[in-house]
């Protein structure tokens, strides 16, 4: 048989990791001189220098004759390296955006080759094990003491929120057909993605409660739901959603408390643990998680507190009977007879009908590392976080919000108006030197580091303030 051309080669089969060593090593070497010139946390210049320097580079994209893998590598990697905010720069802080694992980052070279489709079992074999085995181990964390918990695979906590939210809704009307529509609860501090996800299923807006102080109160919520659930005729089905991990302050609600309140009135229960879930590998931080365990449906993320490239998110419930309101039958895929005959149906495991084998990448990392290994590097950046915190307090010209719950850390100069505050933001952007977050909060605007890279280290930490504080106005 004829070997084709490097371009036209495929990655898969015996032949493919053969014809994928050369175009690595373009690859690596394109990662590597595109990050040193870039030198820093992200591009200087802003929008406009960066889309000229991609024109400059890349453009046309779709020649009459291409130029060869090895050039098209060279040239594509090497802008998108150059022109990328780097999460592994200490730096690069602002947002949930975690620098991955180059364990992680191998795995996934792995699933791209074999590229698993995990709509049917017949496309995904091992695959398909591999993530029957993972998610559940995963699950058992969250309910350890649950006899069969189970867990979805995801985007991300967007994708998480709206399966807990359509399982509560379709659990709602099969128990009680003759009432209102589910009604969700949530806090000022929760994500965008329950709104979000409340319009796309055709239900009300959330009952959205203050949060003065970042967290939900018991009290508030018990009120709310007295309410909603204590006037005469059919109440509508209560959904109360709580977040151990909010996105601006990484705060976690009071989950025991709130599982009290909503067992009281008979509500559902959903905690959105997308920042704060991968808690539950520390022996020291899992406690502040406290009551997990008594939601009927928790959302994980494990590219945030995981190291892993995205996407890598999780829907976790207590037993797999939970997620039956997801079945879905295409012939073509999971045809009743194929699985009366014992083939596994994944068309029901998911709202997306293709998918990546994420799990593959996230099975490799708790393999290497285990839960131990994990655990410490959560225990690291959470140590950096309450470093830096440390150092804002010590400051003269710095103000800090609060101590830190997770690895986020809200901070200003003392004094700075909002506008100030977010002209040193763009302007740190812009000259490429930090990447920094903003949180608006009771008491006005915020920059925001969120911390995910676990081995920062104090000079990084020192450095950072000093770049904030050369823009501050004298």
């Amino acid at each position: 048989m004829s070997v084709p051309p490097a371009g036209t080669a495929l990655a898969g089969g015996t032949n493919g990791p053969r014809a994928l060593r050369p175009l690595l090593d373009t690859v690596l070497d394109a990662l590597t001189t595109g990050a040193e010139d870039r030198a820093g946390p992200l591009p200087p210049g802003g929008p406009d220098a960066v889309t000229r320097a991609v024109h400059d580079a890349c453009h046309p994209l779709l020649p009459e004759h291409g130029t060869g893998p090895h050039a098209a590598l060279r040239t594509v990697v090497h802008t998108l390296a150059a022109g990328s905010a780097d999460p592994a720069d200490p730096h690069c802080a602002a947002h949930l955006h975690c620098p991955p694992l180059a364990l992680a980052t191998a795995a996934d070279l792995a699933a791209g080759a074999l590229n698993p489709s995990m709509d049917s079992w017949d496309q995904a074999p091992a695959a398909s094990a591999l993530e029957t085995l993972t998610s559940r181990a995963l699950a058992a964390l969250v309910y350890p003491r649950a006899a069969a918990p189970d867990a979805l695979i995801t985007t991300g906590g967007t994708e998480s929120n709206q399966l807990g939210i359509l399982l509560a809704r379709e659990a709602a009307t099969a128990n009680r057909p003759a009432a209102g529509p589910l009604r969700i609860v949530c806090g000022a501090n929760a994500h965008h993605s329950l709104h979000r996800s409340a319009w796309l299923l055709g239900l009300p807006a959330p009952l959205t409660l203050p949060t003065p102080d970042g967290i939900l109160t018991p009290d508030t919520v018990h009120t709310c739901l007295a309410n909603l659930t204590g006037h005469t005729g059919p109440a509508s089905p209560v959904l109360l959603t709580a977040t151990a991990g909010t996105t601006d302050s990484g705060a976690i609600d009071p989950l025991p408390a709130l599982a009290d309140v909503a067992a009281h009135h008979g509500a559902r229960f959903h905690i959105d643990a997308a920042y704060g879930g991968p808690l539950l590998f520390s022996d020291t931080h899992r406690t502040a998680l406290s009551g997990l365990d008594r939601a009927h449906t928790v959302a994980l993320d494990l590219h945030k507190l995981g190291w892993q490239p995205v996407a890598a998110g999780l829907l976790a419930v207590p037993d797999t009977a939970t997620l039956t309101p997801l079945a879905h039958q295409a012939d073509y895929l999971n045809a009743d007879d194929d699985t009366e005959a014992g083939l596994p149906d994944l068309l029901s495991r998911s709202l997306r009908t293709t998918r990546r084998p994420d799990i593959l990448k996230i099975a490799v990392t708790l393999k290497a590392l285990g839960r131990r290994g994990l655990g410490d590097l959560i225990d690291r950046t959470l140590a950096a976080a309450r470093a830096l915190a440390d150092l804002i307090d010590a400051h003269p010209r710095y103000e800090l919000h609060s101590r830190p719950t997770l690895s986020t850390v809200l901070f200003r100069p003392t004094g700075a108006d909002d506008t100030t505050l977010a002209t040193i933001r763009r302007t740190l952007l812009t000259d490429g030197q930090a990447v920094l977050g903003r949180a608006t909060t009771p008491t006005g605007l915020w920059l925001k580091a969120t911390l995910l890279n676990p081995h920062t280290q104090p000079g990084d930490l020192t450095t950072l303030l000093k770049l904030v504080e050369g823009h501050i106005p004298r």
